[in-house]
């Protein structure tokens, strides 16, 4: 792998980029306060702004490793969700990542964007060969979002996850470098 870091990625409505402690208000108010985005996700929703102010306090310092990725989707310079890595196995050669955004900007295929602009630039740069992502099959949302962008339906492992829901069936997609 040759790790990169968050960089700074352009589309032709987005920009994603690195979280910043100011985005908090944003991130509070566009999406992490409402439990109908949280709902399917596995953390909690936020009750306050310093909850959203602390989150990214924890995020920033990771910004230094170069295999931390997680990025603020900006739209006209407002941040309205998150996408990330959130595990990876560089010896098998896969990202598996997650995201969420705002509802005012659901079905206007934003994530689907963004998650092509992340997939473009862990195949192409970083070098990984498999990147994967899960949703719960309540949020067939998700699903659209993954399939829009190539992923390929491999399965639906029962009752093998959990989110804001409890415990959940996880149907998973996944890309391989060579299959595009």
């Amino acid at each position: 792998m040759q790790h990169t870091g968050t960089p700074v990625l352009t589309t032709s409505r987005l920009v994603l980029r690195p979280f910043r402690i100011e985005d908090a208000d944003a991130m509070f108010a566009n999406w992490a306060s409402d439990p109908e985005v949280t709902r399917f996700l596995t953390w909690p929703t936020h009750t306050s702004v310093d909850v959203s102010r602390l989150v990214l306090s924890d995020w920033i310092p990771h910004y230094s490793e170069p295999d931390y990725y997680h990025w603020c989707i900006t739209l006209d310079g407002c941040p309205i969700g998150s996408m990330a890595v959130v595990s990876h196995d560089d010896l098998v050669g896969k990202a598996h990542i997650g995201y969420c955004i705002g509802r005012s900007w659901w079905r206007r295929g934003i994530t689907s964007e963004a998650l092509q602009a992340v997939m473009n630039h862990l195949f192409d740069v970083v070098g990984y060969q498999r990147i994967e992502s899960r949703h719960d099959p309540r949020n067939p949302n998700s699903g659209a979002v993954m399939r829009k962008c190539g992923m390929k339906y491999e399965g639906t492992f029962r009752k093998s996850d959990w989110n804001n829901q409890g415990v959940c069936d996880a149907a998973w997609y996944a890309l391989l470098r060579d299959e595009r």
